[in-house]
């Protein structure tokens, strides 16, 4: 595991652009085959470890555009430093915040050319759990983001507003099953006929599908089972802050 001084946030520059200041755990998506990360999501947390909801509660309406763009640049610059070269890099964006995305995408890209990251190994996510507001505002940003390089994903699949039809307008690169639809698919025949549907129509539209909140080896088994390699979860590894887990120990077989 590589790991960075604590506490390094973002220089003091968040706190002069939002107001407080910031930086970010990781937590890897694991290929199930070979236990090694596929990609590093970029979870935000307070220089002290305070957890997402923490730092969400102080973003105001009048903060949230300069906080998402803070976001990318903090979790940019703090991979690159940590090493992270060959796995992608998972980015979470708050849709409503993003004004015009082709605007909004220079400081991404000063930030990967500054740093020397490679644009194409970036994951923009956006969660099915915020309410999209304008969805054809949302469909630029996907073109936009796709225009560019960049890869797209629809996190938390099956927990928030939308669902299939968010997919219907939207096809991502990647698609993230939601923890509630994997736990417990080991010995839940209805989450595994769900999820499989879902694997289906993944395999029509060339997604990618990860499954997240995989706590179990009984669960990972069964995801794989399914056909699903790449995973995420505690079983594999809890976020690290400012640090990447460089490996797992934990590989499976179909039964």
């Amino acid at each position: 595991m590589a790991s960075a001084k604590q506490g390094k946030g973002c220089g003091g520059r968040c706190a002069e652009v939002v107001g407080f200041d910031f930086t970010m755990a990781f937590q890897p998506i694991v290929d199930a085959d070979t236990g090694a990360p596929w990609a590093h999501e970029a979870l935000v947390r307070g220089t002290a470890g305070q957890g997402a909801g923490w730092v969400l509660g102080q973003v105001t309406d009048e903060t949230r555009y300069a906080f998402d763009q803070s976001c990318r640049v903090k979790a940019i610059e703090l991979a690159s430093s940590l090493g992270l070269r060959d796995a992608k890099l998972s980015i979470n964006f708050l849709p409503n915040a993003v004004y015009e995305a082709e605007t909004c995408i220079r400081a991404t890209l000063a930030a990967a050319a500054r740093t020397g990251f490679p644009p194409d190994r970036i994951i923009f996510e956006v969660t099915e759990n915020e309410r999209v507001v304008d969805r054809a505002h949302l469909q630029s940003i996907f073109t936009e983001y796709k225009r560019q390089g960049f890869l797209t994903a629809i996190d938390d699949f099956g927990a928030g507003y939308s669902g299939l039809n968010l997919l219907a307008e939207f096809q991502p690169d990647i698609l993230k099953l939601d923890m509630e639809l994997t736990r417990n698919i080991d010995t839940d025949r209805t989450r595994r006929s769900i999820v499989g549907a879902i694997l289906t129509v993944c395999n029509d539209l060339g997604i990618t599908p990860v499954a997240e909140g995989v706590e179990t080896a009984g669960e990972a088994r069964a995801l794989r089972d399914l056909g699903i390699t790449l995973m995420q979860g505690y079983l594999f590894a809890k976020p690290a802050l400012e640090a990447l887990v460089a490996r797992t120990d934990t590989a499976y077989e179909p039964a």
